[in-house]
């Protein structure tokens, strides 16, 4: 597979930007891909393994032939279960084999460029700031996001309208405001929070990170999730034509399989 001679992280930064570059591929595979993967793991054909790639990229392929392979190797056969399990359960299934082999992947780097107990430390501090992917895939970075934001502004979702698209799009350095924000609170004085406050508690409900100032978000009318734009594929010019906007989870809810 990739990365092996071509691409050696030997730094804890490097290593770290190594993982969240793959994360974001399986992420992808998992949630705003997820009919394509879904079609790629044919149960008819052989062992197959979903890989994730510092460029934010994935695929599914057969493992590695040499042994041992150059890197770690993720689940062998997701495939095979495919058509035995509930999409949600399946998917949820390879999301947790894909986080063990993120971190095998993570720290085979520091053990082969010797890292030391402290940046074992730094690195795995690092990662655990993120959520895994099965905390992605089956919602619960949403419910702690959902959960974290309705402590710290409640008036803001009471004040929510469930009938339009709610799109917050900012501009670093800009002191025009943008067509369409996140609703403000109330009483700002009252929570003694700024706007500015609420959205750095948001996590996309797609990669888990972080609200940005410079960022592209949507929120989504079924179940109230922000999301980054791009993580979800919406432009800013395509959100303008929307009347209801449905994330792929909860429109994948609702697609049935034979």
């Amino acid at each position: 597979m990739d990365g092996g001679e071509q691409y050696n992280p030997r730094t804890v930064e490097e290593v770290f930007r190594d993982f969240k570059g793959r994360r974001a591929g399986l992420i992808k595979a998992l949630t705003t891909d997820v009919e394509e993967f879904y079609q790629r793991c044919d149960p008819e054909k052989e062992n197959l393994c979903l890989y994730g790639f510092p460029s934010e990229q994935w695929e599914v392929n057969l493992p590695a032939e040499e042994v041992p392979p150059e890197l770690p190797e993720p689940a062998l056969g997701i495939n095979f279960a495919r058509d035995g399990m509930q999409e949600k359960d399946w998917l949820s299934l390879v999301a947790v084999h894909s986080d063990a082999w993120l971190l095998s992947v993570a720290f085979y780097f520091g053990a082969r460029f010797g890292f030391d107990r402290a940046d074992r430390r730094k690195l795995f501090n690092m990662i655990n700031d993120l959520p895994t992917i099965f905390e992605v895939v089956s919602g619960t970075a949403k419910k702690q996001s959902k959960d974290k934001s309705s402590m710290s502004n409640h008036s803001s979702t009471k004040s929510k309208s469930n009938s339009k698209v709610v799109i917050m799009v900012t501009q670093r350095g800009s002191e025009s405001q943008p067509k369409y924000s996140r609703p403000q609170p109330k009483d700002e004085d009252e929570d003694g929070l700024d706007e500015d406050d609420e959205q750095g508690e948001t996590l996309c409900g797609a990669c888990g990170e972080n609200y940005a100032s410079d960022e592209f978000w949507i929120c989504c009318d079924i179940c109230e999730i922000w999301f980054h734009g791009k993580c979800v594929k919406i432009t800013p010019a395509r959100a303008e034509h929307i009347k209801q906007y449905k994330c792929p989870s909860c429109s994948s809810n609702k697609r049935t399989r034979p």
